[in-house]
């Protein structure tokens, strides 16, 4: 295929910072779309794009774009990846893909009349580390996989006043309401599964905006069932008061376990599998992968020997293998990894998690987009 045109919106902000990995992919940002009508130019001449839009559906009939990313607040991902789904654009929406159960059946429905790609922008998913643990889970090394932790600890307050959606849809709902950065990596260790169901719980209000408005409970917890019988439990807390630790992971299998990194002064991510290790005793994940044999016979290719371009995408080269990802799928030579299915797979349990916490913590059914 010629080179494929992206328009971005919400380019003045989160969504200007995919620059590097559609850079190091080859497409070409053709076309910036932002309200910010102020920063729109600078935006546009940092992104290297031809065309500037105010209006998002001016840019979807205008610019001759083959593809949109989606880096506006959570609750524009949906009724701004239909509008492009249903001109069969294709999508790589932020995450969460949606706001509500509502909102994901229509999300479902037009990704699948669309003769375009939908994919979520889940990427957590391509830190090096996940993608380690997702290879080793994958070639057995950890046997039956069937416990998982995941957290999310950020603390937005400040933020919250800069961008005001957060303070409603991040920190104003009792739950787990940003939960795909946690559980995302997880369901990935976990192929050919998914929640079923959900219960969750909140540890109180113990902090006030500058108006004097009590925000949502601090800390959110969310037990997830699986259908095989796995057992995943999600933190997510964007309030306290703490320094930040938003890639904590932990996973627990008859053969081998993993702890991530928590950030500290001298933590370190560690793993222990029966078949490396005679004792039951922690191996060094970094050591591990700096490896040559370990390297070769359990990274992906692409971690191996990653080109230059890929290291200086965001989030560690993670953002330079999802736009391939992105890419790959739109030209037909590999499957979407997270398509609308794997999407909702990631935002639903999350979703459920607010109704739970409202009714007393009970346990909730999680739909199956799958039956929509």
């Amino acid at each position: 295929m010629s080179q494929l045109n992206f328009g971005i919106v919400g380019a003045c902000r989160r969504g200007g910072g995919f620059k590097s990995g559609c850079d190091a992919v080859g497409v070409n940002i053709k076309a910036v779309c932002d309200i910010n009508a102020d920063d729109l130019d600078e935006a546009a001449n940092r992104l290297g794009a031809q065309e500037e839009y105010i209006e998002y559906e001016e840019m979807l009939e205008k610019s001759d774009i083959d593809a949109v990313i989606i880096g506006t607040p959570m609750h524009l991902h949906t009724p701004q990846a239909i509008l492009a789904l249903e001109r069969n654009i294709h999508v790589l929406s932020e995450v969460p893909a949606a706001v509500s159960v509502e909102e994901c059946k229509s999300l479902v429905q037009s990704a699948k009349r669309s003769e375009a790609v939908y994919m979520m922008a889940e990427n957590y998913t391509y830190i090096k580390p996940n993608v380690l643990v997702r290879e080793l889970v994958k070639q057995g090394l950890f046997g039956q996989v069937y416990y998982a932790e995941g957290e999310y600890l950020h603390e937005l307050k400040e933020l919250n006043e800069k961008t005001p959606w957060r303070r409603k849809w991040q920190t104003g709902i009792d739950g787990i309401t940003y939960g795909t950065h946690s559980l995302g990596p997880i369901l990935q260790w976990m192929p050919d599964d998914r929640v079923v169901r959900v219960c969750c719980e909140g540890s109180g209000h113990h902090y006030r905006d500058p108006r004097g408005d009590e925000y949502a409970q601090d800390t959110s917890v969310m037990l997830c069932k699986t259908a095989k019988g796995a057992l995943i439990k999600i933190r997510v807390d964007m309030i306290s008061d703490r320094p930040h630790a938003m890639t904590n992971y932990q996973l627990q299998g008859t053969d081998g376990c993993y702890e991530s990194s928590r950030n500290g002064l001298t933590d370190r991510a560690k793993i222990w599998l029966r078949s490396l290790a005679k004792e039951i005793k922690w191996l060094d994940v970094e050591t591990l992968m700096n490896l040559d044999w370990f390297a070769e016979k359990y990274l992906p290719a692409g971690w191996r020997n990653p080109p230059k371009e890929a290291l200086q995408a965001g989030h560690g080269g993670g953002d330079y293998f999802e736009i391939l990802d992105f890419v790959n799928a739109i030209e037909g030579k590999a499957p979407v990894p997270i398509g609308i299915y794997e999407a909702m797979d990631m935002t639903l349990p999350g979703l459920i998690s607010q109704q739970s916490i409202s009714e007393g913590g009970r346990w909730i059914d999680v739909p199956d987009a799958r039956d929509w």
